[in-house]
């Protein structure tokens, strides 16, 4: 309540009025302050004056301080409201001449009420000022009006027009823009639309706050192409000189409105792309729309309205915002690029998601990991596409794109090609695909190593000469098959063409033993291994020890680690916890202590294996 008491104090020492009758205002102005403070004595019975009474026991609930009652407090046990004690002393108190303050402070006190949402104190007063003959005008009401709204109380609206037409008082522009405001925050646009027609029946000027508000309805109500026209009628308008209000002002006004018109055309598309019949068509007509006003959206309007298209359908509307934003100043959120990406791999136009990752090569922003997860997953749709279907010439292009994009094919990648090879019965393209798996690199993929052994086969005829890694490969793959015999006719054929296995070699043998749970076997090929006089490695014996716990020989596994230890090898903490708990599962009798500290340091470093 102080805010607007100190309104009303400073209003009522500022109005033009004699000395002797300005510091009587004063003086009540303080003795209302004074109220704030609730005074020692009771509150007074005596009711001398209608207009406090039927303030009092008004309508309002002075209870719980709701509407147009607030401001209730308590003192001794006794209930006491302040916005009855303000009005019943202040209009009681007679000043001035005929007992009257000047009309701008009780407008200063109406005002503070409102803010106070004290709206049926602010009502008493203007009844109060009627009983005593005094001649109301528009600014009053206007005040009274602002106070309605304030308080939410929007029931009351038609009770002061219709007051204001019993004085004899004509609305003004004021009172038509307090009203449309009103109407906006109820989400009566009709209504808005309404009040706009009779300000311009009555012949009065709208102001800059008249079309704000009007264009605010345009929002409430989602009317994207009637904001267009209002604000182009508008512009019009104010190239002819017909705006009455200062030039300057104008300008910056027309900013805030062409901001309010894209503001009401992308709410008007959200809404389309989240639940329109017909979200692409309803969109692009918007767009166009605009472009034909010359509304100009901005990069962050455009960028927002990306993030809303999530649906399948929604790609075409992505890939013209996509054009208009890269049109506009070249500058685009990467965030914003990966969505479309994903959009148009949801869409299934993969196509055109590789040429927004091309423009992020070319034009920027730098492609992020993201970026690169995205456009990969994509293409291995697409692989996963020419596999089933067997077009392995199509997989082919696909990975040379890839690669002249910068992208670098995995495994995965090449065993999809070679599959589609194999559905197709193309053996020697199979051939050049495995070639160029081999100069890669990569690692075999079971799903292919059917495939591998006939492309194997097709290389012995056609005179190709594999390479170590190649015999890795196929020794990795026949190992896994259990098929020993051909593991020894493999290293048969290496040794034949000059071809000496290394650590590599055998470290591939152990590891897929490991994978297949045939640990005795992967004993059986490290003794060949010292048979050969190559000398185990650190992967040797972590991959060994680990067969040998699979296969329930912990002591032989203990014995690995100390001979690896011995030779100055360096396990991984791994092969260390590994021997530990196998010991302790089969309740062995080793001394575990000479097994000495779990290693600590940086792992040492592995070197590339096949497998």
């Amino acid at each position: 309540m102080a805010s607007f008491l100190a309104a009303f104090h400073s209003a009522a020492g500022h109005v033009p009025c004699p000395r002797r009758q300005q510091g009587a205002a004063h003086r009540r102005a303080s003795s209302l302050l004074c109220l704030l403070h609730l005074p020692p004595e009771p509150l007074p019975r005596r009711r001398s004056r209608r207009v406090a009474a039927e303030f009092v026991t008004g309508g309002a609930d002075t209870t719980t301080g709701d509407g147009g009652g607030g401001g209730r407090r308590t003192r001794g046990g006794m209930g006491v409201d302040v916005a009855a004690l303000l009005v019943n002393g202040f209009l009681e108190d007679r000043g001035g001449e005929g007992g009257l303050l000047p009309l701008q402070v009780y407008t200063t006190v109406i005002r503070g009420l409102g803010k106070e949402k004290c709206l049926d104190a602010a009502f008493a007063v203007v009844e109060h000022l009627k009983r005593r003959g005094v001649r109301l005008n528009q600014f009053l009401y206007n005040c009274l009006l602002g106070a309605v709204k304030n308080c939410g109380e929007f029931g009351r609206i038609e009770a002061v027009l219709a007051d204001m037409e019993a004085q004899g008082i004509s609305p003004n522009i004021v009172t038509f823009n307090t009203q449309m405001s009103i109407y906006v925050q109820q989400g009566k646009t009709d209504d808005v639309f309404r009040v706009y027609a009779e300000i311009e029946g009555r012949g009065l000027v709208p102001t800059a706050a008249t079309y704000s508000t009007l264009m605010s309805a345009y929002k409430k109500a989602g009317d994207a192409f009637a904001a267009i026209k209002f604000f182009v009628t508008l512009r019009e308008k104010y190239k002819k000189g017909e705006l009455v209000e200062n030039h300057d002002e104008w300008e910056q006004e027309f900013v805030k409105f062409e901001k309010l018109t894209v503001r009401v055309c992308y709410m008007s598309m959200r809404r389309s792309l989240v639940s329109g019949q017909n979200p692409v068509g309803e969109v692009l007509t918007v767009l166009l729309a605009m472009d034909e006003a010359g509304v100009r959206p901005e990069r962050s309007d455009y960028e927002r309205l990306v993030w809303a298209c999530t649906g399948e359908e929604n790609y075409a509307i992505g890939k013209e915002l996509y054009h208009r934003i890269r049109e506009h100043d070249g500058e685009i959120s990467l965030s914003v690029c990966n969505h479309l990406i994903w959009l148009m791999g949801k869409s299934k136009k993969w196509w055109a998601a590789l040429e927004i990752y091309e423009d992020l090569l070319d034009k920027g922003p730098k492609p992020n990991n993201l970026s690169y997860e995205l456009i990969m997953s994509h293409f291995n749709i697409l692989l996963n596409a020419a596999k089933r279907r067997g077009i392995w010439r199509w997989g082919v292009r696909l990975l040379d794109k890839m690669q002249e994009k910068g992208l670098k094919p995995g495994s995965k990648e090449w065993n999809a090609v070679l599959l589609a090879c194999s559905r197709a019965s193309e053996t020697p393209a199979a051939v050049d695909i495995f070639k160029k798996m081999i100069e890669e690199g990569l690692k075999p993929d079971i799903a292919s190593c059917m495939m591998r052994t006939r492309v194997w086969e097709h290389m012995c005829k056609v005179g190709v000469k594999p390479n170590l890694y190649a015999y890795t490969i196929l020794v990795s793959i026949y190992i896994g098959k259990g098929n020993h015999a051909m593991v020894d006719a493999v290293l048969h054929d290496m040794v034949s063409k000059q071809i000496e296995p290394t650590a590599v070699t055998f470290n591939a043998i152990i590891s897929a033993c490991v994978r297949n749970n045939i640990g005795g076997t992967a004993f059986e090929w490290f003794h060949r291994m010292k048979l050969r006089s190559i000398e185990p490695n650190e992967i040797t014996y972590q991959m060994l020890i680990e067969a040998l716990v699979q296969d329930g020989k912990p002591k032989l596994a203990y014995e690995m680690y100390m001979r690896a230890c011995s030779q100055g090898l360096e396990l991984p903490a791994k092969s260390h916890d590994t021997v530990m708990e196998a010991c302790k599962a089969y309740g062995s009798l080793i001394d575990l202590t000479t097994l000495g500290p779990r290693p600590t340091g940086p792992r040492p470093t592995k070197r590339e294996e096949p497998i």
